[in-house]
């Protein structure tokens, strides 16, 4: 089956429906608790998480260069929303920054910036999957067990709001967890593990109807079942273990709450910083997460990253208009989007869609599911990003792969997920240089005969490399340096070999070159062959 039958709305199968819906609904169900989430904790209205995953549901997943890429707010930008909204002082002048910045994306789209994600590693990309896959189990575990002091959605390692980090996190929600929310959690977790098992033997209700609905169905009749029949057990006491959808008695009302950007504050220099610094680590995340969704999709399909930047860009414009937070492609959804086995974009479609009638009509029956539900449906998406098998099949590739890695996940986890991205690259591009050096100058001996062979461009930084071999050749060596596969030698090394060479009669080693160019005075770029190339 081509591949190339995914790729249009306009010429959509309905024999991909069934899967697409299964898993717009898997993310929609990912997506509420985040959207509200991350509003709770980037300092702004409820209604405008909820605004900014309607938006990004639907607008961009029409526009976006990928087909299982998922976006709306990002838990990365909330540091920065916060701040943002502090420091402008006023949410209306904060909503012209999003606005702008979506404008910047647009810009950056058109002059072809997105092509630089290209240049990030394999081995970084899926050390940030696997980062992230364990990011969501730490974080989830405290929501599983019933401690929901922190918001859905929070990521960083450091939590600034209550001096708290990631592990003591865990630790006290182990200290003092919710009976029913671990019974609830465990159950969903049960059914989830079993659910995905019959699915994978083509059992067809199993394969049709979405796991994670069944699990949140499940998690909605144990909770009321305890309402029932266990009222000290009922998590509906406590808003803080339910999903909260803001809910409206009339559609009406949602427009009297909507913040509509200020355009005076256009010319603040404080809006146009902000809105540089949206721009920038927005799209960086948005490309790094389209890379994370490349990388999964079964069908292994290339999206464009500048067409994602404009997609983005139009996103952010549109959900600053009318009072959203600021947008990016998010790998949490996109992962969750494809192990629920979306085909096309229809599946971000319909978690869009779906937000929308939530927002509208349903948002009384929503804030009967308990978080800790959706806890499990977020440990099995953590677990399947972290599977234990990545880390044997990244090794097996070599420690230039695994170092990486691992280095990423490591900081990610205990710092953020840009600054992980950066050091993993740092450090793989310091293994890219390292094997280049060692790749460089290949040196043969056959008893007292030494082959020194220049396979590519010598530049001044393999001189340590050149010197170690000169300082361990022998006395009654005989040393050939071939540099017929070099076009540059730089100039210190050309030194330093021919240097060699006029005092190796000393040491009773025999030298000759072959092509080993050296530089003609006045002219850096030229080089000619060296006429008097002789043995000594």
């Amino acid at each position: 089956m081509s591949a190339n039958r995914y790729y249009s709305i306009k010429h959509y199968q309905q024999s991909l429906l069934s899967s697409d819906w299964k898993s717009g609904i898997s993310v929609y169900l990912v997506a509420v608790p985040l959207c509200l989430g991350i509003a709770l904790a980037s300092g702004a209205p409820l209604l405008a998480g909820l605004l900014s995953g309607i938006v990004a549901g639907i607008v961009i997943s029409l526009l976006s260069g990928s087909e299982v890429s998922v976006s709306g707010p990002a838990a990365g930008l909330t540091v920065i929303v916060a701040g943002a909204i502090k420091d402008i002082g006023n949410y209306q002048g904060f909503l012209v920054a999003v606005v702008v910045a979506g404008v910047l994306q647009i810009l950056l789209g058109k002059l072809k910036a997105g092509r630089f994600s290209a240049y990030f590693p394999e081995s970084v990309i899926k050390g940030m999957l696997v980062a992230i896959g364990i990011v969501i189990c730490l974080k989830q575990i405290p929501h599983a067990l019933g401690d929901d002091q922190d918001f859905e959605g929070e990521f960083e390692f450091e939590q600034v709001a209550d001096h708290q980090n990631t592990i003591s996190e865990i630790i006290r929600s182990f200290i003092s967890f919710n009976t029913a929310a671990v019974l609830i959690s465990i159950a969903c977790l049960v059914l989830l593990i079993l659910w995905d098992r019959a699915s994978k033997k083509n059992i067809g209700f199993f394969k049709a109807f979405p796991a994670s609905l069944a699990a949140v169905v499940l998690g909605v009749c144990i909770n009321e079942f305890f309402g029932m029949f266990k009222p000290e057990y009922f998590l509906g006491n406590s808003p803080a273990h339910m999903v909260s959808i803001p809910s409206f008695q009339h559609i009406g009302d949602i427009s009297s709450l909507l913040s509509l950007p200020d355009f005076s504050f256009l010319t603040d220099s404080r809006v146009i910083s902000v809105a540089i610094t949206l721009a920038v680590v927005a799209s960086l995340e948005s490309l790094l997460s389209l890379e994370a969704g490349d990388s999964i999709d079964p069908l292994k399909r290339y999206s464009s990253p500048d067409k994602e930047l404009v997609a983005q860009g139009v996103g952010n414009v549109l959900a600053g208009m009318i009072g959203g937070l600021p947008v990016t492609s998010v790998v949490v959804r996109t992962s969750a989007n494809v192990y629920s086995g979306a085909k096309t974009r229809m599946s971000s479609l319909v978690h869009g869609m779906l937000l929308l009638i939530s927002l509208l009509f349903l948002g009384k029956y929503l804030n009967h599911i308990p978080l800790a539900s959706l806890a499990a449906v977020l440990l099995m998406i953590g677990y399947k990003l972290a599977n234990p098998k990545v880390f044997l099949k990244v090794y097996k590739e070599g420690y230039d792969q695994y170092v990486p890695f691992i280095i990423t996940i490591l900081v990610i986890v205990f710092k953020d997920l840009l600054f992980g991205i950066f050091v993993g690259t740092f450090v793989g591009l310091l293994f890219v240089v390292f094997t280049n050096f060692q790749s460089v100058i290949s040196v043969v001996r056959e008893g007292r005969h030494v082959l020194v062979k220049f396979n590519k461009d010598v530049s001044f930084l393999n001189k340590p490399r050149i010197k170690q071999i000169l300082m361990d050749l022998k006395e009654g060596d005989e040393v050939f340096f071939d540099g017929s596969r070099a076009n540059f030698i730089d100039h210190d090394i050309y030194n330093l070999l021919y240097e060699f060479k006029n005092n190796s009669g000393i040491k009773g080693i025999s030298v000759e070159f072959k092509k080993v160019h050296r530089r003609i005075e006045g002219d850096i770029n030229v080089y000619q062959p060296d006429t008097n190339e002789s043995k000594h």
